[in-house]
């Protein structure tokens, strides 16, 4: 998890982009090449701060202490004891982020078992033989190379080297435990479907921006080899 104070920077930053139109990013031209450049500050740190969740109320109560701040106006509140506050908050958006992606994940993966040639382990993944290989499985100590597509709950893409039209080569021991266990029930040629739970993914502390914690991940993967 980031520092308390690496988030107070970004949402600082953040409500600076923003506090002349905290609602209406259309009022914005970007005419110049730094317009463009200053633009994509915001979109940047905006992913540091993804896990708050910020209604527009609350991006504009935000944008306020900004304000108030760099105009050296009277603050409404005592700095010092709220800043520990945010720390307070960050972690219970994220505690409630996980709680749902792990409540809706959890249907997907029983939605998921139900498939023809699938197979939920005791670890809690599911996978979906879709071609079978003829080569060998191997094991965790092995480095493989594949093809891989990986999506969220909500069918966003979230990583492919597919769509990077280049294979991945990795030791089986130095992924995310989902897939140490999954390619090993693989063989060489063969394709899968894996549905991997949370605690076999990134678990409550997620992979941000992309990845929310508590997050189910869904791979269609291709054995490419046993490499060495």
């Amino acid at each position: 998890m980031r520092q308390p104070v690496i988030a107070i920077l970004c949402v600082a930053f953040l409500a600076s982009g923003c506090a002349r139109q905290p609602s209406d990013s259309t009022a914005v031209t970007l005419e110049s090449d730094e317009d463009k450049t200053l633009y994509t500050i915001g979109l940047a740190l905006a992913r540091n701060v993804a896990v708050f969740e910020f209604t527009p109320e609350e991006l504009a109560a935000v944008q306020a202490g900004f304000a108030d701040g760099v105009m050296n106006r009277e603050p409404k509140v005592d700095i010092e004891e709220y800043l520990p506050k945010i720390r307070d908050l960050q972690v219970a958006r994220m505690e409630a982020a996980a709680e749902t992606e792990r409540r809706e994940g959890e249907a997907l993966l029983a939605q998921a078992a139900t498939q023809d040639n699938t197979v939920r382990t005791e670890s809690g993944l599911v996978i979906t033989t879709i071609e079978e290989g003829s080569g060998a499985s191997p094991k965790a100590t092995d480095n493989v190379q594949v093809h891989y597509h990986g999506t969220l709950r909500d069918g966003k893409v979230f990583d492919s080297s597919i769509e990077r039209n280049q294979p991945a080569t990795f030791p089986l021991n130095q992924v995310i435990p989902c897939w140490t266990e999954a390619l090993q029930m693989m063989k060489v040629g063969g394709k899968a479907r894996v549905v991997c739970p949370s605690n076999m993914a990134y678990g409550d502390r997620g992979a941000p921006p992309d990845i929310k914690p508590g997050a189910v991940l869904t791979f269609d993967v291709e054995l490419l080899d046993i490499v060495g």
